[in-house]
């Protein structure tokens, strides 16, 4: 090769890689989706990333669930001797039942403590709706979100 060859081609490589620098850092955070030979920009709603990572298995807490748990934890360091009871059900939802028939059969069964905040807090989600038919393994132990997530889709 020439060098006047070379020249034009090492000068194409850098005009290149300028392009591709600048594009990458001058270019937009949001995300794009083509959708019928249109470009929807759009960023994520908190809701959305929370379901996105709630379907591949991550586990969302607020900052202040986070602190309760811990606080929950702790308190069951201090008390060491104390022996826990832990109830077991197993909860069989059919069709018709409402979210105030599941509180109140958990609360009988002693798995949440007031079958009225566990409506609330259903309802609070929005998930009432999405009460899903079935057999489910509960216990004592769980956490709220824990039972919600298991029985609401």
């Amino acid at each position: 090769m020439k060098a006047e060859k070379m020249r034009s081609f090492a000068a194409g490589l850098m005009i290149a890689a300028s392009l591709c620098g600048a594009v990458y850092y001058l270019g937009s955070d949001e995300t794009t989706t083509a959708t019928e030979n249109k470009t929807v920009t759009s960023k994520m709603s908190e809701d959305e990333m929370i379901s996105l990572l709630a379907s591949k298995g991550f586990v969302v807490h607020t900052e202040e669930e986070w602190n309760k748990q811990l606080a929950a934890e702790k308190e069951a360091e201090k008390k060491p001797n104390e022996e826990k009871v832990v109830y077991r059900t197993v909860l069989t939802v059919t069709l018709g039942m409402t979210s105030i028939d599941v509180g109140k059969a958990l609360e009988k069964a002693h798995i949440i403590k007031s079958a009225k905040e566990f409506f609330n807090e259903v309802e609070k989600r929005g998930v009432s709706t999405k009460l899903r038919p079935g057999s489910y393994d509960l216990e004592s132990g769980m956490t709220e979100d824990q039972i919600i997530k298991t029985i609401f889709k």
